[in-house]
């Protein structure tokens, strides 16, 4: 069930009570201490036209307003509107991809200095950075469709450098770790590819539906422990088992044999939450495999830009993975983060564990 309208906080509350008990038996009691934390999305840290060795002002100026958004929020009072109660202390930051602007373009000397600037200002850490909390980020179309340029290739050593992962990719460009009984899997910019069809994918999956299914298989297995899934590249749109000609699937930013085979390799797990950005827009809605939001299905989140230079409105997600129940709401502004508010709604899903065949 998903609750996408706005609630007071008595009408939060008993929700949350009719979930625990809509999902005796399948929801999972893992811990006491939900796991917070933020989602954020199209960055797009741009430098300077006329002067490539900076940062677009506009750029750096919204980009450390949100940092200082999201480092002010913890244990703040969240607005009635949406669920009341307080902020908790993240667990650390995900990033939904296209975290700099021009890695679509062959303006090398920009892509160093945007990438340069990301760094500088979100960190990796939380004590790299502005940001105050860990940083976990994947790979979108303005970083490099492709996965070949100056951003990627500074992704791969990032990752293979970082400490608290518990796997990543030959690639270098995906990687899990847990927080608590929470697992959190990073997957790039798509999820493929499928054996069949044998066809180029617009950009590259570099291996990710290969990495997710041994990497689920290896620390999750049938525990029935929550699972977070993360890649850039929205999947309603993609989402469909008609024929397609090689042209038309090239066409696609995601090839949709691979968000089959994608679904498919979901199904025998827990999962909290598919998360991605790309559409600067927010969505939230269950996900089934096909096209149409579905009444049962995979809890998933699309977030909306959350710092673009063009742009005053802007929003991410803060959320809570519970024992029995995964609740997400989303803080906004309407000015370039100069002020920010809760939107006023609150979305939660029961996690039920797949039923044996």
């Amino acid at each position: 069930m998903l609750f996408s309208t706005s609630l007071s906080r008595r009408q939060f509350l008993s929700t949350g009570s009719s979930l625990l008990l809509a999902g005796a038996g399948q929801a999972c009691h893992f811990s006491d201490s939900p796991v917070a934390f933020f989602l954020i999305g199209d960055t797009h840290v741009l430098a300077s036209e006329e002067n490539p060795s900076k940062i677009d002002e506009r750029s750096r100026t919204v980009i450390e307003r949100l940092i200082d958004t999201l480092n002010k929020l913890p244990e703040t009072e969240i607005s009635e509107s949406a669920g009341g109660g307080r902020v908790l202390s993240p667990q650390g930051v995900l990033h939904a991809g296209d975290c700099i602007d021009s890695g679509d373009k062959p303006k090398v000397p920009m892509q160093q200095t945007e990438w340069g600037g990301y760094l500088d200002m979100f960190g990796t850490t939380g004590s790299d950075g502005l940001l105050r909390f860990p940083l976990f980020d994947v790979h979108g179309n303005h970083d490099s469709p492709r996965g070949d340029g100056y951003a990627t290739s500074q992704m791969r050593e990032r990752n293979r450098r970082r400490s608290g992962l518990i796997n990543v990719s030959a690639s270098g460009l995906q990687y899990s770790f847990d927080w608590g009984p929470l697992h959190v899997v990073c997957l790039g910019i798509v999820v493929g590819e499928v054996s069949e069809p044998s066809r180029t994918r617009r950009y590259s999956p570099h291996g990710s539906l290969d990495f997710l299914v041994a990497d689920l298989k290896e620390h999750v297995s049938n525990s029935g422990r929550p699972v977070l899934l993360m890649h850039h590249i929205d999947v309603l749109r993609y989402s469909t088992t008609d024929p397609i000609d090689d042209v038309t699937a090239r066409q696609r930013e995601w090839d949709p044999a691979d968000v089959q085979g994608y679904y498919q390799a979901l199904q025998p797990y827990t999962i909290a939450g598919v998360l991605y950005g790309h559409t600067h827009g927010r969505n939230v809605f269950r996900w089934n495999g096909t096209k149409t939001p579905a009444p049962e299905g995979i809890p998933t989140f699309n977030v909306d830009n959350s710092s673009h230079f063009a742009g005053t409105q802007q929003a991410f997600f803060y959320m809570e993975v519970h024992g029995d129940r995964v609740i997400a709401r989303e803080y906004g502004t309407k000015d370039a983060w100069v002020t920010g508010a809760w939107t006023g709604q609150v979305w939660s899903f029961p996690l039920r564990r797949p039923q044996p065949a």
